[in-house]
């Protein structure tokens, strides 16, 4: 077979009329096509104007002969000329347009619960979050963490903190959830909420300002009272309220062993007092102050007493309690004073004590000698003990020189003795009496 074949596509001239079908062209190579666009001043070149021919012998095979072979041997260079920059262009644009694709992402955002799809040329999780005007806080969630790169079909979720003023079995605390919703929060805050008491519809919505919220959780209580032990399961807010709900009554001066108005902890026994009470008024003595003052009339070691001292009585009102028929120690209620007690005046000696018999002279010895024995040498006590005017012992009245008992000596020795023993002690031996000899 040939390598050549007949065209037969159909051509347009320079002025846009329909060629006749090329069928009866001389045949051309493969690779070779006629620029159909070829510009006016080629189409002159190829159709020559005769005025301008050379002299010659001319006929009209020359002319077609040489136009077939300007149009076999076309100009290549032109067009190639013209397909390059379009080729640039259009691969210039399809380069551009690849990278506009490929930086567009199909991101899905959602916010505190609300999602929506979106398109973006951000690079990560930050500069997203920017270009959509979604700020977010140390207590907020995002997920995943700001600065993750971003690729076409991630899902992004901001999670705003809401505060919650939590009252938790009694302990206040400030705390913070992503949670929309009660129920939620407490779950997130692992708060045991079966058999709770929670101060609000575990539905309700948690605002982004927060809310308060009080949680009991269920606590096991042990009640015992009248000799039986009951343990329930409560949640209730005080002791109080745990005994009732127990069948438990408290009447009149009944308590419980732990405050009723405190909160009742998980595992907690709770005793139950009945307690009966009633007043008992007792009077009581008021004892007086002994009030000395010197005098330095009376010899050192002397004490008068100038007036004596009487106690008073008050009115001491008490409550005596029975709990669970044990009686307790009385409890003092008031007191009320009857009688002010009276103080006891005592006049003490500052006079420096004789050094000898002689200087114990000036004194009232038969004074003394009446308080002491009725003023009677051969006194004695019920006890046998002391005896004679002075109320001697026999130790002390052999100690000062005297024989036998004192109360068988003459009158005058026995003032002697006395006398000596004055300068020795003062009045001391005689403490009731010793008063009389300064009188």
């Amino acid at each position: 077979m040939s390598n050549v074949q007949s065209s037969s596509y159909e051509t347009y001239g320079p002025d846009g009329t329909d060629w006749q079908p090329a069928y009866g062209a001389e045949a051309q190579s493969y690779g070779v096509h006629e620029d159909t666009y070829r510009p006016a001043y080629e189409d002159l070149r190829d159709h020559p104007d005769p005025a301008s021919t050379p002299a010659g012998p001319v006929d009209g095979r020359g002319v077609s002969r040489r136009s077939a072979r300007r149009r076999r041997v076309p100009d290549r260079s032109a067009p190639l000329r013209r397909l390059v920059p379009q080729a640039l262009v259009v691969a210039f644009l399809a380069g551009g347009t690849s990278a506009f694709v490929a930086k567009d992402k199909a991101i899905e955002l959602t916010v505190d619960g609300r999602p929506r799809t979106l398109h973006t040329f951000a690079d990560d999780v930050t500069e997203l979050l920017a270009d959509e005007g979604v700020a977010f806080g140390a207590h907020d969630v995002v997920a995943p963490a700001p600065g993750t790169a971003l690729s076409s079909g991630d899902e992004v979720a901001v999670r705003y903190g809401r505060p919650v003023a939590l009252t938790l079995d009694g302990h206040r605390r400030r705390v913070w959830t992503t949670a929309r919703t009660v129920d939620g929060a407490l779950q997130q805050l692992g708060v045991r909420a079966e058999g709770a008491y929670v101060s609000t519809s575990r539905s309700q919505r948690i605002g982004r300002q927060g809310l308060e919220l009080d949680v009991r959780t269920e606590r096991a209580v042990t009640i015992m009272a009248d000799g039986r032990t009951r343990t329930i399961r409560t949640n209730a807010a005080t002791v109080g309220e745990a005994v009732e709900q127990a069948g438990v009554t408290l009447r009149g001066e009944d308590t419980t062993s732990v405050a009723g108005a405190s909160f009742p902890r998980d595992g907690q026994t709770v005793t139950v007092l009945r307690v009966t009470g009633s007043k008992e008024v007792r009077e009581e003595p008021i004892p007086f102050w002994v009030r000395r003052t010197e005098d330095p009339s009376l010899f050192r070691g002397t004490e008068v007493v100038e007036r004596a001292g009487h106690p008073g009585t008050r009115r001491v009102t008490y409550a005596l309690r029975t709990v669970n028929g044990v009686k307790q120690r009385p409890r003092l209620l008031r007191t009320e004073v009857v009688r002010e007690p009276q103080d006891q005046i005592v006049k003490v000696g500052t006079k420096p004590v004789p050094t000898s018999a002689q200087e114990a002279e000036g004194l009232n010895w038969p004074g003394l000698a009446a308080c002491e024995s009725g003023g009677r040498p051969d006194a004695v006590d019920s006890s046998g003990t002391y005896g004679g005017l002075y109320q001697f012992d026999t130790y002390t009245w052999q100690s000062l020189g005297g024989q036998g008992r004192p109360q068988d000596a003459p009158a005058a020795e026995q003032t002697l003795r006395a006398k000596k023993l004055y300068v020795q002690r003062g009045a001391s031996p005689w403490p009731h009496c010793g008063a009389r000899l300064h009188s």
